[in-house]
């Protein structure tokens, strides 16, 4: 089996939330090898309503992953994790949205607030910001409804025509860098038209994957999501994101079963992925014991 403290492998994960966390959380092994770009176009929960009244990027999504990252408890984490609770204004907020917001207003780049507090809570994985400029995700729908909102998106009752982010912006130099460097790219696991194809709309991103020669890796969810991507087939979804990148074709699908509906149109690794105490959330051991596989392909 592969070393993963030996390996000279450039891994980039492409994602947001909870699934993007999950599996940066079990590749931690591989140190600053590993990039994560995060999503940046959040607008629900404490990172909404920040945005509301502040402006900037959503910074909920680089929180969830710094924290799933965190492997020794501190004074430090404590701080970045806190929520507030009662009736004021504060209820419901996270301290650590609030810290990278004030960095934010104090004109520090958005990359530099997010490895101020790596740095401070030794968090050892790269973590970039799809974009340092705010946009939000918007789609339009089969009947031309224009729908903007990540979570306006998520309440769709059906799959939307196409996605767009308004208004567009440049990705990250730094994580068109990471794409360019990376011997294995893997697009989630998570929410998929609200976590992995914002990320995608970005045009200097899809290209940059489009002339990427590293293998791009589709890893998928292990049950259906609520809301239109749940009525997504994986063809579909695959489809998608070959298309954000300009056709550049996806090298394999990490899944837990078979896939008939594919028609042998892909390459699948079929892996036991998940928790022994959640069916549809990922085990790290297990999705770490799956990339070592993909890496000695690579």
């Amino acid at each position: 089996m592969l070393k993963a403290d030996k390996s000279k492998k450039n891994i980039v994960a492409i994602g947001g939330g909870h699934g993007l966390g999950r599996i940066l959380s079990s590749l931690s092994c591989y140190g600053s090898k590993v990039t994560g770009i995060v999503a940046t176009t959040d607008n629900g929960g404490s990172t909404g309503r920040i945005r509301a009244c502040q402006g900037g990027i959503a910074w909920g999504d680089m929180r969830n992953c710094i924290n799933q990252l965190i492997t020794e408890p501190s004074i430090g984490s404590m701080i970045f994790e806190y929520r507030f609770k009662g009736n004021g204004e504060l209820d419901g907020h996270n301290l650590g949205n609030l810290m990278l917001t004030a960095l934010d207003n104090l004109s520090i780049r958005p990359l530099d607030a997010i490895n101020l507090i790596r740095d401070m809570l030794n968090v050892e994985t790269q973590i970039i910001p799809m974009s340092e400029h705010p946009s939000d995700l918007a789609a339009i729908t089969h009947s031309g409804e224009i729908i903007n909102g990540e979570t306006s998106v998520d309440e769709l009752q059906e799959v939307p025509k196409r996605l767009y982010l308004e208004p567009a912006v440049p990705a990250t130099k730094e994580a068109l860098n990471a794409i360019n460097q990376a011997d294995l790219i893997l697009l989630g696991p998570g929410s998929f038209l609200t976590s992995v194809m914002p990320i995608l709309l970005l045009r200097d991103l899809g290209i940059a994957l489009k002339n990427s020669n590293a293998q791009i890796v589709f890893i998928t969810n292990l049950d259906k999501e609520h809301g239109p991507a749940g009525k997504m087939p994986l063809e579909t979804m695959l489809h998608w994101c070959e298309r954000a990148m300009n056709g550049r074709k996806i090298d394999t699908i990490l899944t837990d079963k078979l896939h008939t509906d594919l028609n042998n149109k892909f390459n699948l690794q079929i892996e036991d992925l998940a928790s022994s105490n959640h069916e549809w959330r990922h085990d790290r051991d297990k999705l770490k014991h799956a990339v070592d596989k993909l890496i000695t392909s690579c």
